[in-house]
């Protein structure tokens, strides 16, 4: 992971059918920088998460990741895979393969898109699986493991990737309220690293908490964006405090 890794995001664009879901959005992170994403559903946070990874494939934009820039209206195979190992994605339905352990589901990426040899892999997946509190679980299978350390298992196959950014799509959307506070713990941890972060929560006081800029978007855009307790406490547009009026239940 590098330190001192800027990333810049211009022109993002993804329409489904005759909906835009992403309107020509405008991004740039320092490094070690937390961003959360806040917003209605629907309004493209998730798009937006899946198109930097290109697990939608974005209709217009470029994405720079340091020195590594990707056209995505002519993006190759290659351009693809190669921005896709200075990233890590941690989705909402934890997406862990059934059939594969705890340290099985972490080496999967370390190999097939990293190139690493087995060994090499399996020595990586137990050292984070040890970070992540789970070194006990590392030849269980997702079935018999909770909701929670599924979602751990997840989180760790991202930070094995050594990404230069994160993005979690709702990471505690899924879960059991008795697992939520682990799993945000242990984003918290990784967090205190400086690692550069995507974050889309509803999870307004955790996106206080953790974010040094909290953005909100609406229809596809970002409508405003700044230090959490702007954004919080003193929003600017007539959307923003709409919203956080209808999730927080206050004014």
């Amino acid at each position: 992971m590098s330190t001192d890794c800027h990333i810049t995001i211009q022109g993002l664009t993804k329409t489904f059918g005759a909906n835009t879901v992403l309107n020509a959005i405008d991004l740039a992170l320092e490094p070690g920088e937390r961003v959360a994403i806040i917003g209605p559903s629907g309004t493209g946070k998730s798009t937006l998460l899946r198109c930097l990874n290109f697990l939608d494939r974005p209709d217009a934009g470029l994405i720079t990741i340091g020195d590594h820039r990707v056209d995505a209206a002519h993006a190759s195979r290659a351009e693809i895979l190669a921005l896709r190992r200075r990233t890590g994605f941690v989705f909402q339905n934890y997406a862990l393969f059934a059939n594969k352990t705890a340290r099985q589901n972490i080496t999967e990426g370390l190999i097939t898109v990293r190139g690493w040899s087995r060994d090499r892999a399996e020595e990586r997946a137990d050292q984070v699986l040890a970070s992540i509190g789970l070194t006990d679980k590392a030849d269980s299978y997702p079935a018999s493991l909770s909701g929670g350390q599924q979602q751990r298992v997840g989180i760790g196959r991202a930070m094995a990737m050594d990404a230069d950014l994160l993005l979690f799509d709702e990471p505690t959307s899924a879960l059991d309220p008795e697992w939520v506070g682990e799993v945000l713990d242990l984003i918290r941890q990784v967090a205190d690293g400086r690692q550069t972060m995507l974050i889309v929560t509803h999870e307004m006081q955790f996106a206080r908490e953790i974010a040094d800029r909290v953005i909100f978007m609406e229809g596809g855009r970002i409508v405003e964006q700044g230090p959490p307790a702007q954004i919080f406490d003193a929003p600017q547009d007539d959307r923003t405090r709409a919203f956080l009026r209808r999730v927080t239940g206050n004014g």
